[in-house]
């Protein structure tokens, strides 16, 4: 079942989005946190978790040097230094295997963030169906290479990238055996400023890579992410928080489990909105059918006179004559008397 709501991102011609909840550092701490959300999710109507699994020793050095140090108009300041945060952001390895477990019991996909060669391993061990690659990390090759080589499907972010970084990010991945990747666009800026968030490139990903497509939303509120699913998204990643009064790393830009119930039911409306190519009348509009126009006498008219623009229109309802025979029958003479308001007939016409 799981495989299959994967599988489904990769359909063409498919509404289906794949809606992400992030959990990032919004557990402050504690593993129950994401079992209150996991526990909530029939209510909200998540596909999937993500989590970020990683040890900070191996993205960045504890250090007080110029380099990392956090600057004052950095959001996240008050923890000094880059250490610190991620210190304080990181999801443990050992809650992995006890996050998988509750999510199998509430049908939902857990899958992570990956940041250095060890947790590529140690969640190989678990089977995590997706890896995520974030923004700052779409230039470590040697990264990129390990995770297509479980054969996984791949979403990256955008972020942090340039053109030619997403060309070559791309080009890494299926060189070594990855066939299933999806791009998504996203602002890495907490909160994203809406004027920054350039949705119509997303599309011209899928254009320019000939992949799939999805929007990872950081801004506030759930427009820009309806608006993204309405625009071809596959997937939709948020960041979601257990409640307001938690004030956590990431607290200050996602979204509460009340706001993302609103999100996916919304984005479930713009599935059904969106729909299929489909030219048929449709069952609820059938019973107004009747307002199409036909032809119609609309001046009485006897035997073997002929048919003219002054009586006979085409008007509202359709019992009558099709209007495209309009022109033919005009000049041409009735087989019999007609009345107003009768519905002209090929048989009243003679040859």
């Amino acid at each position: 079942m799981f495989y299959n709501k994967i599988n489904k991102i990769f359909k063409k011609n498919n509404n289906d989005v794949f809606i992400v909840g992030e959990i990032s550092a919004n557990h402050n701490g504690k593993i129950k946190n994401i079992y209150k959300i996991i526990n909530q999710n029939k209510k909200i109507g998540l596909d999937a978790i993500k989590v970020q699994i990683y040890n900070p020793n191996n993205i960045t050095i504890n250090s007080n040097k110029p380099d990392f140090l956090l600057k004052k108009n950095n959001p996240w300041n008050k923890y000094k230094n880059l250490y610190n945060l991620y210190n304080k952001a990181q999801t443990p390895k050992n809650w992995y295997p006890k996050i998988l477990s509750k999510c199998k019991k509430n049908n939902l996909i857990l899958f992570s963030s990956v940041f250095d060669n060890d947790t590529i391993d140690f969640l190989e061990k678990y089977n995590c169906p997706i890896y995520k690659i974030a923004s700052p990390e779409i230039t470590d090759i040697p990264l990129l290479k390990k995770v297509a080589r479980t054969k996984k499907p791949v979403i990256i972010s955008s972020g942090l990238s340039k053109y030619s970084d997403l060309k070559l990010a791309i080009s890494t991945l299926k060189k070594n055996g990855c066939k299933k990747i999806i791009l998504l666009k996203c602002t890495s800026s907490y909160p994203a400023p809406i004027s920054e968030l350039n949705l119509k490139t997303m599309n011209n990903y899928k254009k320019k890579f000939n992949i799939e497509i999805g929007f990872s939303d950081h801004s506030k509120g759930n427009l820009a992410a309806v608006v993204a699913a309405a625009n071809g998204a596959k997937i939709i990643e948020k960041h979601i928080l257990l409640n307001r009064k938690e004030k956590t790393v990431d607290s200050f830009f996602s979204s509460d489990i009340h706001q993302f119930t609103k999100l996916v039911k919304n984005i479930r409306s713009v599935e059904k909105i969106l729909g299929k190519v489909n030219y048929a009348i449709t069952k609820s509009s059938k019973k107004n059918i009747s307002g199409k126009k036909s032809i119609y006498v609309f001046k009485d008219i006897k035997k073997n006179e002929k048919f003219s623009k002054s009586n006979i229109k085409c008007v509202r309802p359709h019992f009558g004559l099709h209007p495209r025979y309009f022109n033919s029958v005009i000049e041409k003479r009735s087989k019999k008397d007609l009345y107003k308001g009768d519905r002209l007939k090929l048989e009243y016409v003679k040859k």
